[in-house]
């Protein structure tokens, strides 16, 4: 690329939206009317687009962030109060710590839903492929990351299988910054109380840190609520050859779940909204990873990486969402390693990886209570799936031109599932029943390979402005619930592994003090693989998804900055599915709303005291394949704020849902009622933080 004369800084703007860097404006100087230099330009550095460090001005996809200042500011209770602002991205809020995902797509649901994205911390996937759960961000501890990175469209070259509509990647605070130890203790509605700290060393050349955090919430429904746990203990090393970073990180949650309250419009009745239909749900979960990053400059053009890596999760929780309420168990401990050998030359470098991965999985659902001669009381499903994911992929990177670079990459992936039934073989029902709802399949061995290319071209336009276009392929291997967790006599399911193909073109930069970043975007999925109205499973689906995404930043003066959002997508069945008695073809897929916007005005009122308003649109979506039921979608306000009493203690006040508005956090249509999460009233938190250093 063309030289450029840039200040190179590892700050972000805690106030500006994600997806940009800017000067850090409650650290200028010494008051908010301190003066900066518009003669540089920060560069914001970006680990997860091509799995190791780059600057975001020479990112071929898109991405945004969230940084560490910004995670302080906005205190989320839910990660979806976390990622509110990056453009077409919405985490739906379940009931507690639960939640949704959706990233250039619907918010998607069933067993193998969560192997649409890829969700990690420092690169390594929470839960190993074929062993994901739609909440498994809550096994990370993303309120005192370092920053979000959210990678929208496929990645599957550089992380395989479920890279598929996008990336959310935890990065760990780094210990060579400078360290900020604390104890905090802060106060919410429901009984809610939180606290945090974290203690590191600033002497040795290494360097090690404990941080944490643990939250108890009462529960703004009848019996609900949870306690959570989270740890994280890391080191890190570097001389001018040779550095290594590791990190351990626990997390426990422990939780009694506020089922859907039912009845159209029913999250706007007073007394509905406090009730729970689900006393008895709960869900437990706990979570360990570990690993360990070694990394060697071999030579100046040359690095070596390797990443041994463990992780075990445990999970139990009752399925709410169904009427006969069986209590589910899963979980899956995991050995790998990923290796990446890098050349970098003037104009030319590529990549040469190999992931490798080895887990071991089970899973048992049992009825307590007797429910129907379909649906028995005992045991459904107990098995045990042992998984080997074997992966090589190389990326190129060459500058045909001074200010035009091609990246292309290729990946194959290896994924091997030998299951084995815990139970007996066949229905779950005694023998005189013909339409038992649960399947056990027999012992199989089910392997698939996949290929996965990206191609890209980054033309910089200018010293602040790129134009990238992008044609990549993102897959997932089927989950080995939708393999082996049979109904309605379904003997095996002939699942081939999902595809989506995507281009993508955008346009990222600065003009003047406005910042912004462009992308339109057209993905085809096949292979989809649902739950039909006879409960078999099939993977013959096709969608399509089309969309523009827009952010923008401009700082007014010294004291405002304002930031804008905005998402306008089109999500739609490409064939009929029976999904429905109707025909679906060209219908919008339900839970996924066209228009989605973010609106934050930032005013840094003196050296000690900054607040924030944010403004939240969720735009009207169906509920069902079949388009003839829906939501409305909402609007909120949300204020929030900090002031430092003194050198040491900082207060902080966040003021949710200002206007105190009765909406739902999630909409649903199932079983023929209208289901509802219900969204929390005007909330107030308020905290304190003790700097310790």
């Amino acid at each position: 690329m063309t030289p450029r004369s840039l200040k190179l800084s590892f700050s972000i703007c805690a106030f500006c939206m994600s997806s940009f860097v800017c000067t850090d404006l409650s650290a200028n100087a010494d008051s908010a009317e301190g003066t900066t230099d518009d003669t540089t330009e920060e560069i914001t550095i970006i680990v997860t687009a091509t799995s190791q460090a780059s600057e975001l001005i020479n990112a071929s996809n898109s991405i945004s962030l969230v940084s560490d200042k910004e995670l302080a500011l906005i205190g989320h209770v839910h990660i979806n109060q976390a990622l509110s602002s990056v453009p077409g991205t919405w985490i739906s809020r379940g009931n507690g710590q639960e939640h949704l995902t959706a990233i250039r797509s619907p918010v998607l649901t069933g067993a193998g839903a969560c192997g649409a994205f890829f969700m990690a911390e420092d690169g390594i996937s929470l839960r190993a492929p074929g062993f994901c759960n739609l909440n498994q961000l809550f096994d990370a501890n993303t309120e005192q990351a370092e920053r979000l990175e959210v990678v929208r469209g496929p990645g599957s070259v550089f992380y395989g299988s479920n890279a598929v509509h996008g990336i959310i990647n935890i990065i760990s605070p780094d210990l060579f910054d400078q360290p900020q130890d604390y104890l905090g203790l802060e106060n919410g509605p429901d009984d809610y109380l939180r606290g945090r700290f974290r203690f590191s060393n600033t002497e040795l050349d290494h360097k090690f840190a404990v941080y944490g955090n643990f939250a108890s919430d009462g529960g703004f429904q009848e019996d609900s609520g949870f306690d959570q746990q989270k740890l994280n203990l890391k080191h890190q090393y570097r001389s001018e050859s040779f550095s290594v970073k590791s990190l351990l990180s626990a997390t426990n949650l422990n939780q009694e779940t506020a089922g859907f309250i039912r009845g159209i419009n029913a999250f706007k009745d007073p007394e509905l909204r406090r009730s729970n239909p689900n006393p008895e749900a709960f869900r437990d979960s706990q979570s360990f990873r570990a690993y360990s990053k070694l990394n060697w400059n071999l030579s100046d053009e040359t690095q070596l990486s390797v990443t041994p890596y463990m992780r075990y999760t445990d999970m139990t929780f009752i399925q709410h969402f169904v009427p006969w309420k069986p209590i589910e168990n899963n979980g899956h401990q995991s050995l790998g390693i990923n290796s990446l050998y890098s050349v970098k030359e003037e104009t030319f470098s590529w990549h040469l990886g190999l992931d490798w991965d080895y887990t071991q999985g089970e899973l048992t659902e049992v009825q307590a209570e007797p429910f129907s001669s379909s649906i028995p009381q005992g045991p459904h499903y107990g098995y045990e799936v042992t998984s080997l994911n074997v992966s090589p992929f190389v990326n190129v990177s060459w500058n045909i031109l001074p200010d035009i670079e091609l990246n292309a990459g290729i990946r194959f992936d290896h994924i091997k599932y030998d299951y084995d039934n815990q139970l007996s073989d066949g229905s779950a029902c005694e023998e005189e029943v013909v339409n038992c709802r649960f399947f056990r399949v027999e012992d199989q061995t089910r392997r698939f390979n996949n290929f996965s290319p990206r191609i890209s071209l980054l033309y910089q336009v200018n010293q602040q402005t790129t134009l990238y276009s992008e044609v990549t392929q993102g897959f997932r291997a089927p989950h080995t619930s939708e393999l082996f967790r049979l109904q309605a006599g379904q003997v095996s399911a002939d699942l081939k592994t999902e595809k989506l193909d995507s281009f993508q073109i955008g346009l990222r930069g600065r003009l003047e003090q406005l910042r912004f970043d462009l992308s339109v975007y057209q993905m085809k999925k096949r292979n989809f693989i649902f739950r039909d109205t006879q409960r078999q499973v099939l993977g013959n689906g096709k969608t399509s998804h089309q969309g523009i995404e827009l952010a923008l930043r401009y700082p007014f003066s010294k004291q405002w900055e304002g930031s804008f959002s905005a998402t306008h997508a089109n999500h739609n069945y490409d064939n009929n599915l029976f999904l429905s008695s109707t025909n679906i073809k060209n219908n919008q897929i339900d839970t996924a709303p066209k228009k989605m916007a973010n609106v934050k005005l930032n005013w840094v009122a003196s050296q000690n005291s900054t607040w924030e308003m944010e403004w939240l649109y969720l735009g009207e979506y169906f509920l069902n394949p079949e388009n003839s039921a829906s939501y409305p979608g909402h609007t909120l306000i949300h204020l929030r704020g900090y002031v430092n009493l003194t050198d040491k203690i900082q207060l902080s006040i966040r003021l949710h849902n200002l206007a105190d508005k009765k909406y739902a956090e999630r909409a649903d249509f199932a079983f023929g009622n209208y289901r509802y999460f219900v969204g929390q009233p005007r909330s107030l938190f308020i905290g304190f933080q003790y700097q310790l250093n």
